[in-house]
């Protein structure tokens, strides 16, 4: 499933929050990315002078697995999609980012290239420090430094839960989980249930949780005639949250 991403640990349905909508503004989207959670109004004033915006569009790629880097990225508007190829051509997701989220920090405390592609699921608006602006910026702020390292702590901990589910949890188990983590991040309130539009084809969400696109789409249709959500073009309606989130356990 996700990694780099990668957000926090699987709520309860009942913690979500699922009411994102409405207008943000820039500011207010860097405020809540780990870079700039610990900086007071004035520290972080300071720090978006750096920033350069890049905008791409649905299907652009930003960089390319073993490219170097050098550019920490925080998602403005849109969602992207951070994924590495196998010698065989096969493309495995690793996760789904979307507004706040950061990613291309690793780099900046090991500077060996990159360890994953990432590719505009839609049209994308980012933020981009460079890490030569950045590295002089964080001496003598070890909490913005810590709070790096925890985002990257949290990435670490999504990776082995990841690899512990594709051991102990069968495929409609970790496509209950991975929706879970999606409507997290990504679900608004409709009169029936979430929405959440994912933008995922069904190969990608069948990459996005490790199994073929033939049995994500049977663990799918069973949901669907259990009558926990229904299937609409790359999104779903969760209507029985709480019936999918013991499936995901």
């Amino acid at each position: 499933m996700a990694s780099t991403e990668i957000p926090g640990d699987l709520r309860k349905p009942d913690e979500c929050d699922h009411g994102k909508g409405g207008t943000v503004s820039t500011e207010d989207v860097l405020s809540r990315a780990p870079l700039f959670a610990a900086l007071d109004r004035e520290s972080a004033a300071a720090l978006r002078t750096s920033i350069a915006e890049v905008s791409l569009t649905k299907g652009q790629t930003l960089f390319s697995e073993n490219d170097t880097g050098s550019t920490l990225y925080v998602v403005l508007e849109g969602k992207i999609k951070l994924a590495r190829t196998a010698p065989d051509g096969r493309e495995n997701l690793l996760s789904v980012l979307g507004p706040s989220e950061m990613f291309g920090e690793l780099s900046l405390f090991d500077p060996r290239p990159r360890t994953a592609s990432a590719i505009a699921l839609t049209d994308v608006k980012l933020a981009g420090l460079g890490h030569d602006d950045l590295r002089p910026w964080l001496t003598g702020r070890p909490e913005v430094a810590l709070h790096l390292l925890r985002a990257l702590a949290q990435r670490l901990r999504r990776t082995n839960d990841v690899l512990a589910d594709l051991v102990f949890t069968d495929v409609p188990g970790r496509v209950a989980k991975a929706l879970l983590d999606l409507a997290d991040r990504f679900g608004q309130k409709v009169e029936d249930g979430v929405r959440v539009h994912h933008d995922l084809t069904q190969e990608e969400l069948a990459q996005l949780v490790g199994a073929s696109r033939e049995t994500v789409n049977k663990a799918l249709a069973d949901f669907a005639g259990r009558g926990w959500l229904r299937i609409e073009a790359k999104a779903v309606v969760i209507m029985d949250i709480e019936r999918l989130y013991n499936r995901s356990r």
